[in-house]
């Protein structure tokens, strides 16, 4: 899928009001200012630098009052170039609750849809990967990842199948400790993978040591969760004022310079906050756009967490 234009993007908004999701919806991006676009290695595919993370928001229930928030933040996530959507089936509802969203409001095609397989065994592992693609309304699937390893080389010997037979599109692995870092990338340099997640943040900046790199080096795209370490940096930083400095990456938040912090390393492709909320998703989508971070910015953000 490529971007979207002015008309398409107001056509997203009109058809999620139709569909009973009216609200304040962003407004489609301004003429010239696109998302900043990454390629994915082993294919040249290109994809937004910002994505959107599931956990804990997308796990609703089935109430239009619980779930039309939900349908503005994917409306207006789309509206404004956003692309990548990652969930699990250890985050609850997530999964169901984004493909319901994503069928009615006729988002599929616009989406590039990443899950998870999370338990042990390959027949367990076949079961719960075609209950997360009927869940999302997605077959085949965009991504499918082995979520925190676990029995990582049995999964990846069935996803390496499935890539031929057209189930997924591309594979992958993730973690989110820096803990399991080493296990990462023995794994990198073992396996064949198109993708791995991981996290890597303005405070937990470990990944640039080593899995960064070997990223690079092995061709694999990165996709970072914990762009705010979890939160907790966000609320660190809620009540300092913005640096001077943060004009000059076009910056008008925090979120937006922790989050260009980590796009502004050339290793990631994408990164994937979560959020239930209009107007952080605005703000997060606004870090896509402008000038990116140098070397010596990116150290004068570490430094002023």
């Amino acid at each position: 899928m490529t971007g979207i234009n002015r008309r398409e993007a107001m056509g997203l908004i009109a058809a999620a009001t139709a569909l009973g999701f009216g609200g304040a919806f962003a407004a489609p991006p301004s003429e010239g200012r696109a998302l900043h676009m990454r390629r994915i290695p082993s294919s040249g595919e290109a994809l937004p630098v910002v994505g959107l993370g599931t956990w804990q928001t997308f796990d609703v229930g089935p109430g239009e009052d619980e779930r039309a928030p939900l349908a503005e933040v994917l409306s207006a996530f789309v509206a404004l170039g956003g692309r990548v959507i990652d969930s699990s089936p250890m985050y609850g509802r997530s999964e169901e609750v984004t493909g319901e969203l994503a069928e009615k409001l006729r988002l599929r095609d616009r989406l590039f849809v990443a899950t998870k397989v999370w338990t042990r065994g390959k027949e367990a592992g076949i079961r719960q990967m075609e209950e997360s693609m009927r869940k999302l309304r997605a077959r085949p699937v965009d991504l499918m990842q082995v979520h925190n390893l676990l029995d990582v080389d049995t999964h990846l010997a069935t996803l390496r199948e499935w890539k031929q037979q057209g189930l997924v599109r591309y594979i992958g692995i993730t973690h989110y400790t820096a803990g399991s870092h080493d296990e990462v990338a023995a794994i990198l340099r073992k396996h064949a993978v198109d993708f791995v997640q991981i996290n890597f943040s303005a405070a937990e900046r470990e990944a640039e040591q080593r899995l960064l790199p070997l990223a690079q080096e092995r061709g694999v795209a990165v996709i970072v969760n914990r762009p705010f370490a979890g939160g907790e940096v966000i609320r660190q930083m809620r009540n300092r004022p913005l640096p001077p400095w943060a004009a000059e990456i076009e910056c008008s938040s925090w979120a937006q310079i922790l989050l260009k912090y980590v796009t502004g390393h050339p290793a990631v492709t994408c990164a994937i906050p979560a959020t239930s909320k209009l107007t952080h998703l605005r703000d997060n989508m606004q870090a896509g756009i402008g000038r990116l971070p140098d070397r010596k910015q990116r150290e004068l953000i570490a430094r002023s967490l």
